[in-house]
């Protein structure tokens, strides 16, 4: 028999499953909703649903590079409580999901979300969990450009940098960079003039109310608030940040580049649960 959209709609909202999946549960139930509601429940779909409602700020961040195309992906899958986030069938389903994310090349989070939704349906049913796929990137190399990749604590920090050649162990070295300096910006060119201009404006209410400069010249202090811009700013570059894996822990990693003749095109950070609030209800 035919299924009608409203017998979709209030399976829907019964079981919080895909419309997708509505239908062919109503198809299979020959329209009896009851029924399709058992449907959905033996396939796992309306017992995840169930969960969808339940904070996810654990989970993992993962990297996967294709030798092969060039591209690269790094990713954030988020659970409910660190005990599942530890196990090793969750660190299975996330290098599934970066996988499947390398291997179809989404270009939205939506879309993304359309080509793992059956991984994710799956491990619901198998951790009794909530899983979101919170973010992904993906990234291409051109011809004779690399990458760099670090992991930390396990997947809680991963981190990636596309570089302009192969620098062999700095490669490494740099991705380790970005993960323990958590930079916000490559240069300070790089900056955004909207940031710049709320630093300069801290920078200049400062240089204002302190009366150690009150009697400086204009230009002088402005000067001062220049400077502390650059300053502040700077600690959130790349460039500006000491290389991870320098002994005396005074390299900066804009002298490593210079001297390696290596650029960084681009670099990506992912830190788990990084801006999401854990919800304090059971």
């Amino acid at each position: 028999m035919a299924v009608t959209l409203q017998q979709i709609k209030d399976l829907q909202n019964r079981t919080g499953a895909g419309i997708m999946d509505c239908k062919k549960a109503l198809t299979e139930a020959d329209g009896d909703i009851e029924r399709a509601i058992d449907i959905l429940r033996e396939k796992g779909i309306a017992k995840a649903a169930s969960k969808a409602g339940r904070t996810a700020a654990e989970g993992l961040t993962n990297v996967k590079i294709c030798d092969k195309c060039g591209a690269a992906v790094i990713v954030e899958v988020n659970c409910e409580t660190d005990f599942v986030s530890g196990s090793p069938k969750f660190g299975e389903f996330v290098e599934a999901v970066t996988a499947r994310l390398l291997e179809k090349k989404p270009t939205t989070l939506e879309e993304a979300k359309e080509v793992t939704q059956d991984l994710f349906t799956d491990a619901v049913v198998a951790m009794r969990e909530n899983f979101v796929l919170r973010r992904f990137e993906i990234l291409q190399a051109k011809e004779g450009q690399a990458y760099g990749t670090y992991k930390h604590m396990g997947g809680k920090i991963t981190a990636v940098v596309l570089l302009s050649k192969d620098a062999g162990d700095i490669n490494r070295g740099l991705a380790m960079t970005v993960a323990s300096g958590d930079p916000y910006y490559l240069t300070l060119e790089d900056v955004p003039e909207a940031d710049r201009a709320r630093e300069m404006a801290l920078a200049q209410k400062e240089v204002e109310e302190d009366p150690k400069l009150a009697a400086k010249p204009e230009n002088v202090r402005a000067m001062i608030a220049e400077r502390k811009v650059a300053s502040h700013l700077g600690e959130n570059c790349l460039d500006q940040k000491v290389y991870a894996l320098d002994p005396d822990g005074k390299l900066l990693v804009k002298d490593l580049c210079a001297k390696e003749k290596v650029e960084i095109i681009k670099f990506v950070r992912y830190m788990v649960g990084d801006g999401v609030e854990a919800s304090s209800e059971e």
